[in-house]
């Protein structure tokens, strides 16, 4: 069964996975698709197309911009923030999405900055106000203005002397 909160905007082109939780004034554009038991918080919005995974937490105040892809697992914590334009403008004929993807357990801290195109690795954990403006790669713990890499971490975040194998 979904929850959906009465104050949240569902559209109704979206696609939205069994025991999901959709919170308090969050909006889920036309054709996103939102996997199954993930968590929406509160102020949250979803553009058209974005592909979210399996048991994904967002948490409040975070906008997912077309473009952007989540595998399952992933976490985004609060008011963090995705591009999806390399040259912003107010008006550009020009204009295209930048993809950016977040593979799978990948960690997001409050108030950090993912600047489109890139990939963060599998397991990955950026820090807590950190900008990343390149590839993460798996298992990676960043952090930072620009992001760089501290240390490698386990699937459970714990710092490890080097890069777990799969």
């Amino acid at each position: 069964m979904v929850f959906i909160h009465p104050t949240a905007n569902v559209a109704k082109g979206a696609q939205i996975g069994a025991e999901t939780k959709i919170w308090q004034n969050a909006q889920i554009r036309e054709f996103a698709h939102i996997g199954q038991k993930c968590i929406i918080s509160k102020d949250v919005y979803i553009a058209e197309n974005v592909q979210i995974g399996d048991r994904c937490k967002i948490q409040n105040g975070v906008s997912v911009f077309q473009g952007v892809t989540l595998e399952n697992d992933v976490f985004v914590g609060p008011n963090a923030s995705f591009t999806n334009d390399k040259v912003p403008r107010a008006f550009n004929e020009n204009w295209e999405i930048v993809p950016t993807l977040i593979k799978e357990g990948a960690s997001i801290g409050a108030n950090a900055t993912i600047v489109c195109g890139i990939t963060i690795g599998k397991y990955a954990m950026v820090a807590a106000g950190s900008v990343v403006t390149k590839n993460v790669e798996d298992y990676s713990l960043v952090m930072g203005n620009p992001a760089r890499h501290y240390s490698y971490i386990d699937k459970m975040g714990n710092k490890v002397e080097t890069k777990p194998n799969e």
